[in-house]
């Protein structure tokens, strides 16, 4: 019994049913087959590659065919057809002339590259020409990309959302790093989108909760500790204590983590009550005592998050007071923070960050968590994630390949081999169709060939590759710390 994984680890059953027949269905003599994979439209205008790496590393390195795996795969699918549609000759041959080796090549654009939708993201051919029917069995596992993909830009446009008040409200883009932080592990799928979706957001920020999503980055980028986090209250750590007890509890909390950043869920029954009269009142002192190196930070969890923020921060200032910074905008002491984990989203954040400064308050003060919406209410049409055929050779003949439905011409695909070209002048990508490209301007690069892979990013490579322009320009101007 397989217990490893929910579904299975025998690459020639991940894939779509229909698949196993495709060997059975191209032209006669037909040697090669080349795919590719973009983001053709969506909710953004360009996208963070990322997530390849885990795909060939986990499932497309070494050995990945062998005797009893194809005897198991026969078995499997002569009960699911009825009939005998196996490529088990297939199969063998590559069992047999490249020893369970996949005979393919991936050339990809570098991973954490942005690159405007529309454009060409990897190549796939076949290198054994008997090996044709593989380029396009693989296209069910290869498209799983669109996932990691997605959460990596849907994070990093918040973060650009996010950088973008800070600059205005704050005087330093240090903190952005962690303004964002992963709350999402449990309104995951399974632990395995938690560890790929988890991973995902770290290359734009360093805050999680999801452990899954460290594991990842650490076992396929090579990275020891990609994120981190605080020792934080839930609920039922506070009422456990009683309402009565709702003092104490809090007391415990900064007792108990004496230094350090603590976060406290503070909405269990009333947040203003909460912020003024216990925070702000009874604990006052131990939250004062604690300094610069002991940070509280506050969490409401209900409400309509630009109203409840704003609240917040006002009742926090009125106990604790404010100062302004040299933009003029208000921060709480250095002893006392907020974050926000209720109802944030992309569509969200701009909200409560325009209220927050309307009415005064540095970005600075607030923390983000995001859980479904960073890890989850995302799919492949976020950003029309499509895995086409587009050149072929049968018997002899080069032929461009492609489709053109007359009822929706946005699926129209891409003809011939492809290149993805960048211009430094304009800084834009362009997609080069039907062999036309310039082999010596290709962003596309081999990661992947008979079984190896070739080109190991590390995480540290794929942030910097992901940075946002803003952080980039602060850089240079000596205004973000490396």
């Amino acid at each position: 019994m397989e217990t490893r994984a929910a579904g299975t680890d025998n690459l020639l059953l991940v894939t779509d049913s229909y698949k196993v027949t495709h060997h059975l269905q191209y032209p006669d003599n037909t040697t090669l087959v080349y795919s590719y994979f973009e983001s053709r439209g969506g909710k953004f205008p360009s996208t963070v590659f990322f997530g390849l790496q885990y795909i060939i590393k986990r499932w497309l390195c070494g050995k990945v065919v062998s005797k009893e795996k194809i005897e198991k795969a026969k078995a499997l699918y002569a009960l699911h057809f009825g009939k005998d549609h196996f490529n088990e000759e297939g199969w063998t041959y590559i069992l047999e002339h490249h020893d369970g080796h996949l005979p393919l090549r991936i050339k990809a654009v570098p991973e954490g590259t942005v690159v405007p939708y529309k454009n060409v993201l990897f190549t796939v051919e076949n290198t054994d020409p008997k090996c044709f029917w593989l380029t396009n069995y693989f296209e069910t596992l290869l498209v799983q990309v669109w996932y990691p993909m997605t959460v990596a830009t849907n994070s990093r446009y918040q973060k650009e959302i996010i950088a973008k008040y800070l600059d205005k409200t704050a005087e330093t883009l240090d903190k952005l790093p962690y303004m964002l932080h992963d709350f999402g592990f449990r309104g995951s799928s399974s632990v395995e989108s938690a560890g790929i979706g988890g991973c995902s957001h770290l290359v734009n920020f360093m805050g999680t909760d999801t452990i899954a999503g460290i594991t990842t980055a650490r076992q396929y980028y090579g990275c020891e500790i990609a994120g981190y986090s605080i020792p934080a209250a839930e609920h039922s750590t506070i009422t456990t204590w009683g309402r009565d007890g709702e003092v104490e509890a809090f007391r415990n909390m900064l007792t108990k983590f004496p230094d350090g950043l603590v976060a406290c869920v503070s909405d269990s029954y009333n947040i203003w009550d909460a912020c003024e009269k216990v925070w702000g009142g009874a604990l006052k002192d131990l939250v004062v005592g604690r300094g610069e190196n002991g940070t509280l930070v506050v969490r409401p969890d209900s409400g309509d998050p630009p109203e409840v923020v704003v609240k917040v921060l006002n009742l926090l200032g009125k106990c604790f007071g404010s100062s302004d910074n040299k933009k003029g905008y208000k921060l709480l002491p250095p002893y006392i923070r907020v974050i926000q984990g209720d109802g944030i989203s992309y569509e969200t954040l701009g909200a409560i960050l325009e209220n927050m400064q309307k009415n005064g308050w540095s970005a600075e003060n607030l923390a983000f968590g995001s859980g479904g919406a960073l890890l989850q209410r995302l799919d492949r049409d976020t950003q029309k994630c499509a895995y086409k055929c587009s050149y072929a050779v049968c018997d002899g003949k080069e032929v461009n390949v492609f489709k053109e439905p007359i009822t929706d011409l946005g699926k129209k695909s891409k003809k011939g081999r492809l290149s993805l070209e960048y211009d430094p002048a304009t800084g834009k990508y362009e997609t080069k169709e039907q062999g036309t490209g310039d082999i010596k301007k290709d962003a596309l690069v081999t990661v992947f060939e008979n079984g190896k892979l070739l080109r190991d990013y590390s995480f540290d490579e794929v942030r910097k590759c992901a940075e946002i322009d803003l952080v980039l320009n602060a850089k240079k101007g000596g205004q973000v710390k490396e």
